[in-house]
Order: C-alpha cells, then structure tokens, then sequence
C-alpha cells in the first residue's frame, strides 16, 4: 500500500502523534520493501507545552523546550528493523528506583544534553535522527517551551463563572470543564523548518491527541496557522475514538470539530476522519457534516481503531488501517 513520494507533515503530541507517524511511515515509503531511511518524506511537527513528569522536571531544572513528545516522536520514526526497534526501546527507557534519576526517560536526557551542547535544539534532534536512522525528521513546533491556559466552568459554586488554570498537566486533569485555550507566549515564533515542512507537504495530518494541550495549541501559533493556510497539501484532521477524561468528559465527535473550528475559524481543512465505529443517528451525522463544512471540510469515516488480542476494539488507531484511510483520502478514493 505503500505510495511513491507521498510527503507527510504531521502535528500532533503524545500517544496520539506516535500513531500517527507509524502510519506515516507507511504512507511515505518510496519503494516496497524495507528502504533506507532516505526514501522515507515524513515530518513529525511537535507540540512543546507539556510540563508533567520527566518533561516537566527538565524543563523546570534547565529552562529548556520539554523533551518528551520530541522523544516520542522519534521512537514512532525509527526505522522498521531490528536496529530501529532497539534504538526505539533505548530512547523510551525510563530510570526506575527512588533517586534523581528515578522516572527520567534515557531519550529526554539525551535531547537535553545535546541540546545544551550544540546550544540548538533542532541540531541536537536532527543528529540524534541521524544516529538513530530515523525514518523522518522531528521537528518542534516552536524552539521555545510554551504554556497553556485554559478558561474553565464548573470550579466555583456559580457554574457559569470561568476561571483560568495554567499548564498542560493542570488543564488535562481538571475537574471542570475547558472552554478554550490560549498559549503563552502569545503569538510565539514557530520553529521556520516546521512551517517549511507544511508548505512542502503533500498531505498535512492534525491530531489525534489530546484536543486542547496536544493538537489545538499548533494552531495557535501564527505562523503555523498562516502555513496551514497556505499549503496546497490535502490537510486531514484526525478525530479521536473516543472522549479523553480531564480534557474533554462527555465530548462528541460534533463536539470536538466545532472547538476546533472555534480556534481556527480561518482555517480550511479538507477531511475530518472520524471512526466508523462511533454510533450516529442519520440526524447526528447531518450535524457532524454541518460543523466540517463551517472549515470547508467534509466528514469522512473508516474503521481506525486497534483491535486487542480478544478481538475487542481499543481507544487507540491502528497505524495501518489509519494510513489506507489516508492515502484513499490523497487518492481522492
């Protein structure tokens, strides 16, 4: 299913990117077979506001960019051998035990590290994605950490009042319910090699993720958002299985375009992608093709979810099933 010379951008975060960008992989292959990293045109655009866990202390402790969906993204990218699946394994290591290093992830240290070195964190993951043979390039969205503050309902004994709560791990485990988001720096500069890649791409993947702290801060950044704009690439929106608890309790497929549509209200996008196995009355999927058209989009649905050894349907999309979507979208099939 592989397809000749397909460049991919994809942006995104998490878990959500990572699935991404193996179907990717797929996607962007330029002969059958196991190619040289080479043959591979896949950019992973990355989010930069995460401050949790190892990211979180890293970026606390030396004032840098939050390694930990850059490292992400580079695992999903090394090469499909044997070599790849080791250095994948390598970079997703994390420390155990009780002392500082506990918790750490080998792949954080490392971009730190090199970062600090060369004084230049695209370098420092370009080299990184060379030793690695990645089959792709990892590239922040912006080359400086971001926040994220959210307007919540629902924290005060008046439901109606808003309250802003500031921080990735803050607005995805809050207790209230997100209304939109903005980013901090406001109107930061974007990484110039990411928009470069998005202005380049054939196709332009968004999501799936975590909506507001993963994939709507992309948008967000101007630069990004014009790029967007601008591309001719076939630009797909990726919708989530299914609601995310913290962020987005109770949201439906509907849900989740509008609040996109509500943050980008300028920008055109080709598809929505939704999964087939999500039940809709005829009525809902009236609506649902009410609130793409708002982007100039359309929604398209295909079945995308992992299935579990017991044959039961997972939260999570299954890479290959994601990239014959995909590349039937690029097809115009």
């Amino acid at each position: 299913m592989n397809v000749p010379h397909i460049n991919v951008a994809s942006l995104g975060g998490g878990h959500g990117l990572h699935q991404t960008l193996l179907a990717a992989k797929q996607i962007a292959a330029a002969k059958e077979g196991a190619p040289d990293p080479a043959d591979y045109h896949v950019n992973a655009i990355v989010t930069v506001a995460d401050d949790g866990g190892s990211s979180g202390r890293l970026r606390r402790e030396l004032d840098i960019v939050p390694p930990g969906d850059l490292r992400m993204a580079l695992a999903a990218l090394t090469p499909p051998s044997e070599f790849g699946e080791e250095w994948a394994d390598i970079i997703q290591h994390r420390f155990g035990g009780n002392g500082a290093m506990a918790g750490h992830a080998v792949g954080n240290l490392i971009i730190a590290g090199m970062a600090e070195a060369y004084g230049d964190l695209q370098r420092a993951l370009d080299t990184l994605g060379r030793w690695t043979q990645t089959v792709g390039r990892v590239l922040p969205v912006a080359l400086e950490p971001l926040e994220i503050e959210a307007d919540v309902q629902g924290l005060d004994d008046d439901p109606r009042l808003l309250r802003s709560v500031r921080g990735q791990v803050a607005v995805a485990t809050t207790p209230g319910a997100v209304r939109r988001v903005r980013i901090l720096p406001d109107k930061p500069p974007a990484n110039p090699a990411a928009v470069e890649a998005i202005l380049n791409a054939d196709v332009v993947t968004i999501g799936p993720g975590s909506w507001f702290s993963s994939v709507i801060p992309h948008l967000l950044i101007p630069e990004i958002a014009q790029a967007l704009t601008d591309t001719d690439a076939t630009v797909i929106v990726i919708l989530n299985l299914s609601p995310e608890a913290g962020e987005t309790p109770g949201f439906t497929t509907e849900r989740h375009i509008h609040v996109f549509n509500q943050h980008a209200p300028a920008l055109k996008v080709d598809h929505f992608l939704a999964d087939s196995g999500i039940t809709l009355s005829e009525g809902e999927r009236t609506y649902l093709q009410r609130a793409a058209a708002t982007s100039g989009a359309e929604v398209t649905f295909a079945d995308l979810a992992e299935v579990d050894a017991d044959g039961q349907r997972t939260i999570r999309h299954d890479p290959e099933k994601l990239a014959a979507a995909i590349t039937a979208l690029v097809r115009g099939n």
